[in-house]
């Protein structure tokens, strides 16, 4: 089966071919012309996505040598992200899939990126714990299988990738925030100031991010002299602590041994490191860093697997802004 996948839930466009559960080419644009408003602004992506998709979708197709008649299925962000950005998307695979007279699936961005980690280990069984972090969201996951998901905690407030990039604005860093604080945390001593980290009572697994960003101000504006390198090791540390805490936490109140990250702030070196130190006796199993950030080969991935699977999207299927995993 051959099923292209299609991106377009924020700032980076993407699309990426699988073949039997392989991706044969994945593509992704990201729109830097964000970085001078320091955040993505929702009608510039939507036009940029537009002038993109189709060029992206030739040029995939022509680097894999695959005609668009043997295309057997579309699969599409259906949500979570911005209305206007999925519009843009999902109307483009629906014209496509009309065209072609192929299936279509609108796929949950979220459970595409915890299949991502499929792709890094195609032995990778049920069950497992899922960390899923990113900008928009921060949730443990306890994953039995394909539609069968318990969530153990979720953020009450802002993301951890959030708080990367609201605490990368308060430090005139520029944006995604995340790697900018990363880059600056490599020359600062993370010990020499303690942020606070949240909800860390009786195993609580919620969290909530808004206090520690609102603690960066407060300092930044109470210390005429300070050192940036050690505020940002200082905060990354923070922040990353208190996800693989609770990641510790999950995996010892559900004895699952093996435990996947997912999302952007998946990418984050520091994370990497101390996860694997912390969590020593179970396997641990990361993305590459392409498929950590948005991209189409998750997408095309989890679609293949619907499909095979049976299941499609009606042609006229909404996108939803807000869409759940469970």
């Amino acid at each position: 089966m051959i099923v292209l996948g299609i991106e377009t839930s924020c700032d980076e466009t993407a699309v990426a071919i699988s073949k039997d559960y392989n991706i044969l080419h994945s593509e992704v644009s990201t729109q830097t012309i964000h970085r001078k408003y320091g955040g993505v602004v929702p009608e510039i992506a939507s036009r940029e996505h537009e002038k993109l998709l189709n060029d992206m979708i030739h040029y995939t197709l022509s680097k894999v040598k695959i005609l668009k008649s043997e295309i057997d299925g579309i699969a599409v962000t259906q949500g979570p992200g911005l209305a206007g950005t999925l519009i843009t998307g999902v109307s483009f695979a629906k014209g496509l899939a009309s065209g072609l007279k192929c299936d279509i699936i609108g796929v949950n961005h979220l459970e595409a990126h915890i299949f991502a980690n499929f792709l890094a280990d195609p032995n990778l069984e049920y069950p497992f714990i899922c960390l899923l972090v990113s900008g928009g969201h921060t949730q443990i996951w306890l994953v039995k299988g394909l539609r069968d998901y318990k969530l153990m905690g979720e953020t009450r407030d802002d993301a951890a990738g959030e708080a990367f990039d609201k605490g990368a604005r308060i430090l005139g860093l520029g944006y995604p925030g995340g790697p900018e604080i990363e880059m600056l945390s490599k020359k600062g001593d993370e010990k020499s100031i303690v942020f606070p980290k949240a909800l860390m009572q009786n195993k609580n697994l919620e969290f909530s991010f808004s206090g520690i960003k609102t603690s960066l101000l407060y300092y930044i504006e109470s210390h005429e002299v300070l050192c940036k390198e050690d505020v940002a090791a200082s905060y990354q540390a923070a922040i990353i602590d208190t996800l693989i805490t609770k990641l510790k936490w999950a995996m010892d109140k559900t004895n699952c041994k093996t435990c996947v990250i997912a999302g952007g702030v998946a990418a984050n070196k520091r994370l990497r490191k101390f996860v694997k130190q912390t969590i020593k006796n179970e396997k641990v199993i990361f993305p590459k860093l392409s498929l950590c950030t948005d991209n189409a080969a998750m997408i095309a991935y989890l679609g293949e697997l619907y499909l095979r699977r049976g299941y499609s999207s009606k042609i006229d299927f909404p996108v939803l802004p807000n869409m759940k995993l469970a």
